[in-house]
């Protein structure tokens, strides 16, 4: 049994996890999905990276799971706990020294055109849920953007990285190339959009518990 630490990504909240989360404590997992201070205009990315070990506690045997911005957080969580497996969703790469408001020109980044917010984030989500998603939405007032990324170089921790084929606010093509520059990895894939934990969340959990025979216990070196 192992615990997964799910992180969501900007403005985003718990909810955003809900329906892997039942997946995955189904298979008879632990999940920890603690929700970042973004409310406070006061905290950093230290404070993410606190909220986050916290919320973990006692928990062991760690699967980290960063979503989009949530990705900028969970290489700290791994630089500061013995993490089994880090694994990146439809994301963001951070590098050493990088500001998150810096991230999108140094990645050639363009925003998709002619599209609107839900047609970038939730295509794929079935409507009820894409109806709901806006009550659980969160002002994102706090202090990181201007931040440099603390760490000095990406935590020794087995990391995959893992795109989804119909994203449409981060393509494919956009996320292979950044992930190989990045961290000179090829991404694995799933299909499903940007919250593809909403859209696909029965693939999406058994993606993240088939990675598990793939990665030694926290403290391991990794198969292969």
């Amino acid at each position: 049994m192992a615990t997964f630490v799910l992180i969501h990504g900007g403005g985003g909240s718990a909810w955003d996890w809900h329906l892997l989360a039942s997946e995955l404590t189904a298979r008879g997992h632990d999940v920890v999905v603690p929700e970042l201070p973004i409310d406070d205009e006061s905290a950093g990315l230290a404070e993410f990276g606190r909220t986050v070990v916290d919320a973990i506690g006692d928990h062991t045997d760690l699967v980290v799971v960063g979503q989009s911005y949530g990705c900028f957080t969970a290489p700290l969580v791994a630089d500061e706990l013995p993490v089994r497996l880090l694994v990146l969703l439809t994301p963001m790469i951070p590098r050493p020294g990088e500001k998150p408001g810096d991230w999108w020109d140094a990645t050639g980044y363009r925003s998709p055109e002619g599209l609107s917010e839900a047609e970038q984030f939730y295509n794929g989500v079935p409507a009820e849920l894409v109806a709901e998603a806006p009550s659980h939405v969160r002002q994102q007032v706090s202090a990181e953007w201007n931040e440099p990324w603390p760490l000095a170089a990406w935590p020794d921790v087995p990391t995959k990285v893992l795109l989804a084929r119909d994203d449409r606010f981060f393509p494919a093509d956009f996320v292979r190339r950044v992930a190989a520059d990045r961290l000179g990895v090829v991404p694995d894939e799933v299909d499903g959009g940007h919250t593809v934990a909403l859209s696909r969340p029965k693939q999406l959990a058994d993606r993240l518990t088939g990675y598990l025979g793939t990665a030694g216990r926290a403290g391991q070196p990794s198969p292969g």
